[in-house]
């Protein structure tokens, strides 16, 4: 348990900042499963604008320190080559 000032206050802002990065998290999380679900259905039209509305959520996930560039831009690439395999 915090015992020092410092330490209390360090606690408090350590949980606000983890409910934060929690629901960014989950909102960036939501958006890619409109994508897959969207992919599942075999619509090209619903995937591709699905994949558009996620991909600055996914960018502003990283430049807000909840995922790593390069996950994201591997999140980014795999989606996008599955969304681009359904017009053939």
């Amino acid at each position: 348990m915090a015992n020092s000032p410092q330490a209390k206050k360090r606690a408090r802002q350590n949980e606000r900042r983890f409910a934060v990065n929690k629901a960014r998290r989950s909102r960036i999380r939501t958006y890619l499963r409109r994508v897959e679900e969207a992919i599942a259905s075999g619509d090209q039209d619903a995937a591709t604008s699905a994949l558009k509305e996620a991909q600055p959520e996914l960018m502003r996930g990283v430049t807000k320190g909840v995922f790593h560039r390069n996950t994201a831009a591997r999140k980014m690439s795999r989606l996008s080559s599955r969304v681009k395999a359904l017009g053939n």
